[in-house]
């Protein structure tokens, strides 16, 4: 019989575009394409990922099952996947300039947080004690953070966890405090790292203090890693045994997480296989990219082939000398804007930064960080509420605003251009005298508008609260809004000439 070439009906889904096959999710797609390209990205822990990270992202890849490590599936058809996350480790490397010798990678967490938990998992034992910054200072659930009510994180509930803090006057790491207190702990890891916190980190003094105790020093430098691989902030790797990330954030890649460890040193000599263990199978169990995770159980999976290929792409270009011209962008962007908002009399955390983010402490203003995240959505600027050092609403009402650099510098603003930072300005810097003026370089591009700022007022005070829905906001009072603003967007952009705002 003559063999036909025809695709069956049920085959035929295989080789048309999504458009075609599901215009629905297509829509949507679309319409979150446009959300993301006409507005303000300004959420520290996003970025905007290369066309060539999602190609790696989206690719045949998608299609393999990969169990295991190079060399060490449990399916066969691995031997370019064992090519790729070899190249992907090798990259990792290179990119953080570390020495093979001294230093190993596992590329196969497929977030951040699971990557912090594989590390204490292979770091400690069941009940063992760490110490990691408090949530409300600015540290991450994952480093050991409960509140007096409840375990609220795994790394509370299967180890004992001190957090440490800041200095309330200064506002930076109280690493004195730290120590003492961990003399009275005796912890078995201390854990660096935060995702709310504008300044840079004292490795050397972490490193004394775990040595005190014989603990492990851990850096979890997910905000900061694309920084740190630029070498413009101080390096952990001189001084940590564990160094955990995601690849998302400032590394602008995909999501997922990396687990670098120390191989030299008679206490590392079995990290790297600890590390690999914790990782596979003890925490993960196969290469998807969908998960589990629950108060007592964490059932999660390792990142998919096509992830480590995009991670390899934004390795590679993390290695390149143009990166240390962005990363430097980053930082110059967050500084122009913490001394532009300080000028005007703004509290920032800690009175500036030293890295990719501004913490706004909006607390004198009488205003909750969930009131200002509610009209950035309103008017297309979308930024996040944050706990600030002394908070007592941290998982309700925060009362601080994060305010990140590395999409605009992505977006190619520089910090003396000012266009983007007048676009925050627009919303956020309303005088009591109903003058709405712009911040972050352009001075000139002022608007006396007492009836916008009534408006913004008006909308604040309905948009008070997490509970409360964008679709409160009365569509006559939305529109009134948007037309003032309009207005002025337009011609905020003539006066800056970056073409920013457009």
């Amino acid at each position: 019989m003559a063999s036909s070439t025809a695709t069956p009906d049920f085959n035929k889904a295989l080789y048309a575009p999504l458009g075609e096959i599901d215009p629905e999710v297509q829509n949507i797609i679309d319409k979150e394409t446009w959300r993301q390209y006409s507005g303000l990205e300004l959420i520290a822990s996003e970025n905007l990922t290369s066309r060539a990270t999602m190609e790696a992202n989206g690719s045949i890849l998608t299609n393999k099952y990969s169990e295991g490590l190079p060399n060490a599936r449990y399916y066969g058809g691995n031997e370019w996947i064992d090519e790729l996350e070899l190249l992907c480790r090798k990259r990792a490397l290179e990119a953080f300039h570390l020495d093979p010798a001294q230093w190993g990678v596992n590329v196969q967490p497929y977030s951040g947080s699971t990557a912090n938990f594989a590390a204490l998992t292979a770091l400690l034992q069941p009940q063992d004690r760490l110490m990691g910054l408090g949530l409300p200072d600015g540290g991450h659930l994952t480093h050991g953070y409960y509140t007096a009510k409840k375990k609220m994180t795994a790394s509370s509930i299967y180890f004992q966890s001190l957090p440490y803090g800041l200095d309330p006057q200064t506002q930076l790491i109280d690493y004195e405090g730290l120590a003492k207190h961990a003399r009275l702990f005796k912890p078995r890891l201390l854990i660096c790292g935060a995702s709310a916190y504008p300044r840079d980190w004292d490795y050397a003094a972490l490193r004394k203090t775990a040595d005190e105790h014989g603990a492990y020093l851990m850096a979890d430098i997910a905000h900061t890693s694309g920084l740190i691989a630029a070498q413009e902030l101080n390096d952990p790797f001189a001084y940590c045994d564990v160094v955990t990330t995601t690849t998302h954030k400032t590394l602008r890649g995909p999501r997922a997480g990396l687990i670098f460890f120390r191989k030299d040193g008679e206490k590392n000599k079995d990290l790297e296989k600890r590390v690999n263990d914790a990782v596979f199978p003890a925490c993960q169990a196969a290469h998807t990219t969908t998960y589990v995770l629950s108060s007592s159980v964490v059932s999660t999976v390792l990142t998919a082939p096509q992830t480590i290929a995009g991670i390899a792409v934004a390795l590679l270009q993390a290695s390149q000398p143009s990166w240390k011209a962005y990363a430097k962008q980053v930082v110059s962007n967050a500084g122009a804007l913490a001394d532009e908002l300080v000028k005007e009399g703004y509290k920032l955390q800690t009175g500036g930064t030293d890295n990719h983010l501004v913490l706004w402490d909006l607390r004198p203003l009488g205003l909750t960080g969930s009131k200002v995240e509610k009209v950035g959505d309103l008017l297309g600027i979308t930024i996040n509420k944050n706990a600030v050092s002394g908070d007592t609403n941290a998982r309700g009402r925060a009362h601080g605003r994060a305010l990140p650099a590395p999409q605009r510098a992505a977006r190619a603003a520089p910090a003396e251009g000012g266009g983007l930072e007048a676009a925050e300005g627009l919303f956020v810097h309303a005088e009591r005298d109903g003058e709405v003026r712009v911040t972050g370089g352009a001075r000139e591009a002022q608007c006396a508008g007492r009836a916008a700022a009534a408006h913004l007022e008006q909308v604040l005070l309905l948009a008070d609260g997490p509970g409360a829905a964008v679709g409160e906001v009365p569509d006559a009072l939305l529109d009134e809004v948007v037309d003032i603003l309009e207005g002025e967007w337009v011609r905020l952009n003539s006066i800056c000439g970056t073409g920013a705002l457009t």
